[in-house]
């Protein structure tokens, strides 16, 4: 019986230990997802930076990339800018010179939330975006990132 009432405890905390480990990863892995019909699978922190700083602008498919990104201040834009080694005020001016330049049409589109990230990149067969894993949706395709998911030790991006 004494064994009993000392495993119930020791239960009880392994048990919260693992809850706070898995929640811990899933608040802070940023997952790179892409319309579900998009080829691509995985991709290096390298080509992911290209993506996202507007360097490369065509999927290996030919299919054109469409960036979407969220809102200064939220946990992805701090993802996002961590990626790129910017600050905001550096990623808003590096922005406006690409557009300035004809580099660029214009820079990404801001969505300020989870369900408009999740249809943008329903509509749009090159969508990228950078989306909380917790937040990640059918209809999403989550890609692997130097060999790695969000959630597994060692992924770049959280």
């Amino acid at each position: 019986m004494r064994t009993k009432t000392l495993l119930l405890p020791l239960l009880i905390c392994l048990t919260s230990l693992v809850s706070i480990r898995v929640a811990a990863a899933q608040d802070g892995d940023v997952a790179v997802v892409v319309n579900d019909h998009n080829p691509v699978t995985k991709m290096s922190r390298a080509e992911l930076r290209k993506i996202f700083a507007g360097e490369e602008r065509y999927w290996s498919a030919g299919l054109p990339v469409k960036l979407f990104v969220r809102a200064p201040g939220t946990h992805e834009r701090v993802a996002l800018l961590k990626l790129l080694g910017m600050s905001e005020s550096e990623y808003k001016q590096y922005w406006t010179v690409q557009v300035f330049r004809g580099e660029a049409q214009s820079e990404p589109f801001t969505l300020p939330s989870n369900g408009m990230q999740k249809e943008a990149l329903m509509a749009y067969l090159g969508a990228v975006a950078l989306v909380n894993l917790q937040d990640v949706k059918t209809g999403m395709k989550m890609l692997r990132v130097e060999g790695r998911m969000p959630g597994e030790a060692g992924y770049p991006l959280n």
